[in-house]
């Protein structure tokens, strides 16, 4: 039985409730973009940082891969501080773009992942019967905007966001320290070809940031584009 606290996506948000200004929006819209930006870079720069700067890469993408990779070349504290910060930063972004919009949100978030567009609505299903525990499982971009979508309570979906993401953090840890040696040993050899690697995850990003550069619309046009849907679906009476 769904929670009574989470109501499902296409019957949210309420007719009647104001859609947000864009100035609003484009508040929440830059730093999404930054955090974009700045987690390709640190990609890019990964070859360098994993070794050299472990705790810049951490705060730059905390993706699991960059986790694993340098939570033996960091203590505790720093560890769990910048990784759950990280890892945190941008989810309540998207709660509140999923919170706001509703279910043109995540119509617009299919339409700019096609590839995984019916996966979207699988787990939009599922969201529906078990919203807290998904959260605190996968506490990712879609997952969040899900729970703003489905009228999850802030303070529920803070709970289980940070509680989940400290697990996630801890279980990670845990992985670390069982498998150090074959870390270590992916460690020297990312050491050793520095700067082949380099080379192609800098070419990488060069061809990403080139095909965004060639799209019609920019991130913030493309969170637009969601505002002005969201805007005529407002204008339609109710059904």
């Amino acid at each position: 039985m769904p929670d009574s606290s989470v109501v499902a996506a296409d019957e949210h948000p309420e007719r009647g409730r104001p859609l947000p200004s864009r100035t609003k929006l484009t508040i929440v819209a830059i730093p999404i973009i930054g955090l974009i930006v700045l987690s390709n870079v640190g990609d890019a720069l990964a070859p360098d940082l994993v070794n050299s700067h472990p705790l810049r890469l951490l705060a730059m993408n905390a993706r699991n891969r960059n986790l694993i990779l340098v939570t033996n070349n960091l203590d505790a504290p720093s560890y769990y501080i910048v990784g759950t910060l990280r890892l945190l930063l941008a989810d309540p972004l998207f709660f509140l773009l999923g919170h706001w919009y509703g279910d043109t949100a995540i119509v617009w978030m299919e339409q700019r992942t096609k590839t995984f567009g019916s996966m979207l609505r699988q787990v939009e299903g599922w969201f529906g019967k078990a919203a807290y525990p998904i959260v605190f499982i996968a506490p990712n971009q879609y997952i969040c905007l899900f729970a703003g979508a489905a009228g999850m309570s802030v303070t529920g979906f803070f709970i289980a966001n940070i509680t989940g993401t400290i697990v996630r953090l801890y279980l990670i840890r845990r992985l670390g320290e069982a498998f150090e040696a074959p870390i270590d040993d992916v460690l020297s050899w990312i050491r050793d070809y520095r700067t082949p690697l380099l080379v192609f995850t800098i070419a990488l990003f060069a061809v990403v940031m080139i095909n965004e550069l060639r799209k019609e619309t920019t991130g913030l046009e493309e969170l637009e584009e969601l505002a002005e849907a969201a805007e005529q679906d407002d204008d339609e009476p109710p059904s």
